[in-house]
């Protein structure tokens, strides 16, 4: 059989730990093939030494059946490989076309020649529909523009292996629609394609075969047409996982959180970002704020939690006017906030986990003691909650967080903020690029706060998780809230309507 990739026995060791363990992978050619995993099972270290970005300690590499040595990642580029990386590695005040070529530059007499280029350029563009403005700035357009002009720097490389690196985590689900039959129509022109991703409904809807990775080994690889999505998620996890969520009727009870005619404006132009928002989250229920990514709702969330301040309007916990304390009294009123960024507003990640779980309780009595630190009660607390939240990592308490996997990193915030017995739960896409069981657990940890008679508020922009978790749902287009539906009695194209500002329903009198 002629493969265009193998990689065969794979060994990628990080000090003592063993990210790639003896890992085979063998592609075809004209082929999507998914890489499928959880957080930290080794996908994209395994991608990295294919790039060229790390060198594995065992094993080799063969494309198109000649065994090769890829230093770097212009080794990689050389053999025909190119890469969409997982966070977009693009220059923020280039222009669309400059970050093309960047690297690939023609000159003449130390002038740079961009006619040619651009002509190339939008001709790809034309050819993939990507309509892309080649003179926009990187810092200017949408993650999924951004997204389309890595893919144009593959293609503009005339790159035939293509591997892409979750691809689908920050893009809406019409823009996924889309990426899908882009990735189609390279394929039928013969290229062949690494898709690397934890969510099942693409990999039924692009792959051809899957190969499974768990904690650093190969588990094996399947024909997609042929494979429930059921079976690929015990391969993945190791277990049956449940994708119905169980959750017992609730009447909800007293507001916990009311948000009374919100309006903030934009960091980056004079428009509104929230334009006279009110809504109540009771006791007892989930509530979330479904839309596309920009539409308000990290403005609001951060109005909400103080993170950013408000220009008019007003925020009441449990019936008191809260609108201008500082984050830490809210967190004391009861208040639990998931930050949309886990790195930059969730965590200090060249802090160890210990010092991590008690960023918002280490001025307690419990761990300070007339302004010095009690290091052995932080330390058992600390363990009490890896314990209890299942946080995994190489160090223990004393791992620095920044080496954690993304899945543990969220699970440290969650246990911090839940751990804290809150009135309101503020969870802003907190699954987002998890994989199937961690995905699972973060959930049930919602709907156990719900169940508790706590309030949530969900931000979300994956449509599953707004039709599964939430009790209710209020979608915002703009600034503005344009529905409250009930998942029960709504349907995905209409919530995709709502989404798209094509459509409204909302009294303002709730």
């Amino acid at each position: 059989m002629e493969y265009v990739i193998e990689m065969n026995h794979i060994t990628k060791q990080f000090g003592d730990f063993k990210a790639n363990d003896d890992i085979t992978l063998r592609v075809k050619k004209g082929e999507i093939h998914a890489l499928l995993g959880e957080n930290g099972a080794g996908k994209s270290t395994l991608m990295s030494v294919l790039f060229g970005l790390y060198q594995p300690e065992a094993g080799q590499i063969k494309i198109n059946g000649k065994e090769v040595k890829i230093n770097n990642p212009n080794d990689a580029n050389a053999l025909g490989i190119g890469m969409v990386h997982q966070h977009f590695k693009l220059v923020h005040n280039f222009t669309v076309l400059e970050s093309i070529v960047l690297g690939r530059e023609t000159t003449k007499g130390g002038v740079l020649k961009m006619d040619d280029a651009r002509k190339k350029i939008m001709e790809l563009s034309e050819r993939y529909k990507f309509k892309i403005d080649p003179d926009a700035y990187i810092s200017d357009i949408t993650v999924g523009m951004q997204q389309r002009v890595e893919i144009l720097k593959m293609l503009y490389c005339d790159n035939d292996i293509l591997i892409f690196d979750e691809p689908t985590a920050v893009l809406t689900p019409q823009e996924i629609h889309e990426l899908m039959k882009v990735m189609k129509q390279l394929v039928e022109e013969g290229k062949s394609i690494i898709f690397i991703t934890h969510k099942l409904n693409e990999i039924k809807e692009v792959a051809n075969r899957c190969s499974v990775l768990r904690k650093g080994k190969y588990i094996g690889t399947i024909d997609v047409a042929e494979t429930s999505k059921e079976a690929m998620s015990e391969m993945m996890v190791g277990r049956k996982v449940n994708f119905i969520l169980d959750k017992k009727e609730i009447t909800p009870g007293d507001a916990i959180l009311e948000v009374k005619n919100m309006t903030i404006k934009s960091k980056h132009h004079g428009k509104e970002a929230v334009k006279n928002v009110s809504f109540t989250v009771r006791k007892g229920e989930i509530v979330t704020i479904a839309g596309i990514d920009g539409n308000g709702q990290s403005e609001l969330v951060y109005g909400i939690t103080g993170m950013m301040p408000i220009d008019e309007g007003q925020v009441f916990l449990k019936g008191k006017d809260i609108t201008h304390e500082s984050i830490r009294k809210k967190c004391l009123d009861g208040m639990a906030h998931i930050p949309e960024d886990r790195h930059k507003d969730g965590l200090v990640l060249d802090y160890d986990l210990q010092q991590n779980l008690v960023l918002q309780s280490y001025f307690t009595k419990r761990f300070q003691n007339h302004g010095f630190l009690k290091f052995d009660a932080i330390r058992s607390y600390a363990e009490e909650l890896i314990k209890k939240f299942d946080i995994r990592s190489g160090q223990g308490v004393n791992s620095i967080v920044r080496g954690m996997s993304g899945g543990n990193q969220q699970k440290a915030i969650i246990a911090r903020e839940l751990d804290r017995n809150p009135d309101i739960v503020i969870a802003v896409q907190p699954v987002r690029g998890l994989d199937v069981g961690a995905i699972e657990y973060i959930h049930k940890q919602l709907i156990a706060q719900r169940d508790a008679g706590k309030a949530v508020l969900l931000v979300s922009l994956e449509l599953d998780e707004v039709m599964n978790v939430s009790d209710r749902i209020l979608v915002m287009y703009e600034g503005e809230i344009v529905a409250d539906v009930d998942p029960k009695k709504v349907t995905t194209e209409e919530l995709g309507l709502y989404m798209a500002g094509a459509k409204r329903s909302v009294n303002n009198e709730k």
